[in-house]
């Protein structure tokens, strides 16, 4: 290109100039001391054909070189990168971009009225800045949902071409090559022809295709037809997830009501307060959420089953002859009504505070209790005639020798006696 007045057909004053170019972190590379090579007016726009600064440098080492390929006007315009042409702000073709967000530039393809509309865009860049196509970063939940997959950059797109010569196998360069030792890919690909002005306009693009096609075949989560479910459902949850970390996760969705953890199922419940922001949780979410290292699953929650629909459902089976019906709750009586608890308490019988008396045994008469079989020192009833066996009679027991078994009413009797030791005691003594 010539940069002579006559053989371009934009005013020199039309032409522009920059001191950084407009990238994504792609093209920009991971090397955080990257050095460019800046040439001024040294080519034109592939869009508009207007002269413009060009800058060149190296994304990184192994990659290729990279180089704009369109002013910053045309990439301000589309809110693109000037080397890729790909959105700044999630990193798709325009025509997903303008497909999710439902936008139709009318940007005219003629060469008097695109240098007509160019000049004024310029003029209206230059007054109200760079925020003049905000509907371009608006958010989406179809265009987060695409771009979830890129995390981060894909450097891959700067690795440098093929070698025709090794595909030929005369490449004599062999480590040294800056050229990839590969095989080239399908000529049929619809892939490996493309081209940057149709990317920039929306149309006839092999890449935008294969990604409205994934976006197609990808499944969805619709939210259920109550509006008062608010909770989702998270599985996969191990130890090293704490509800601090969901927490600060949901939180940027919305406001998050509580969050009550299951570790015997692995799995979460969050509830947030209003629906929306668990629409938008669940949209965002939905099959690709990694909490430290952690894969979880996420799904709407089921609405729990209430007690009169329980009982309802119970009224509607059969009941089985022959069985006796249901017993009634007593905590209902209970509960919630003082008053049907007390005259339900009237209506219990109360325990006997008094003994039954029994029939008489025979001659053994009624029962007697426990301290009536407790000798005078033990506390027992002395008025009781105790029960004399035949062995214990004083004309068997001998003179003294069976003295240890008088019977304890008589064995003072038979101890008031001064004897000496080794004296016999009489049978008058046991009176």
């Amino acid at each position: 290109m010539t940069l002579s007045l006559g053989n371009n057909k934009y005013n020199r004053q039309n032409w522009e100039d920059s001191d950084f170019p407009i990238l994504c972190p792609t093209c920009l590379g991971d090397n955080p001391y990257i050095r460019m090579m800046k040439d001024k007016y040294g080519k034109e726009c592939s869009i508009c054909e207007r002269p413009f600064t060009t800058f060149r440098w190296c994304p990184g080492r192994g990659m290729r070189y990279k180089k704009t390929e369109i002013c910053q006007t045309c990439a301000k315009m589309k809110n693109v990168c000037q080397t890729c042409v790909f959105d700044l702000e999630y990193g798709l073709p325009v025509a997903v971009r303008d497909h999710a967000l439902g936008l139709k530039d009318d940007i005219p393809t003629g060469d008097f009225n695109k240098e007509h509309f160019h000049q004024n865009l310029g003029k209206e860049l230059a007054l109200q800045g760079d925020d003049l196509r905000e509907a371009h970063s608006a958010p989406n939940a179809f265009l987060e949902r695409i771009s979830a997959g890129r995390k981060g950059p894909y450097y891959k797109r700067n690795l440098p071409h093929i070698c025709s010569f090794w595909v030929k196998g005369e490449c004599r360069r062999g480590e040294e090559c800056p050229y990839r030792h590969e095989k080239p890919s399908d000529p049929d690909d619809p892939l490996s022809v493309q081209n940057i002005v149709d990317r920039f306009y929306g149309t006839k693009d092999p890449v935008a295709d294969k990604l409205l096609r994934r976006a197609e075949e990808m499944p969805s989560m619709a939210p259920p037809e109550d509006k008062t479910i608010t909770t989702l459902w998270c599985g996969g949850v191990t130890s090293a997830l704490t509800e601090t970390d969901l927490q600060e996760y949901f939180y940027q969705f919305g406001e998050v009501a509580c969050i009550n953890i299951v570790q015997k199922n692995s799995c979460a419940f969050v509830q947030f307060t209003k629906r929306e922001s668990a629409e938008h949780a669940a949209n965002k979410c939905y099959g690709r959420l990694d909490l430290k290292g952690v894969r979880l699953n996420v799904r709407w929650g089921k609405p729990q089953q209430s007690g009169a629909k329980h009982h309802a459902d119970v009224e509607k089976t059969t009941p089985v002859p022959g069985l006796p019906g249901p017993l009634p709750n007593p905590g209902k009586v209970t509960q919630y009504d003082p008053s049907k608890r007390a005259k339900l308490a009237e209506s219990v019988p109360k325990p006997m505070s008094e003994p039954i008396d029994l029939p008489t045994m025979g001659a053994m008469g009624a029962p007697r209790a426990p301290s009536e079989f407790a000798g005078p020192d033990k506390g027992g009833n002395s008025g009781f005639q105790k029960i004399h066996y035949p062995s214990q009679s004083k004309d068997r027991m001998g003179s003294g020798k069976y003295s240890h078994m008088a019977p304890p009413s008589q064995y003072n009797n038979a101890n008031q006696g001064q004897k000496r030791p080794g004296q016999k005691r009489a049978a008058s003594d046991w009176n």
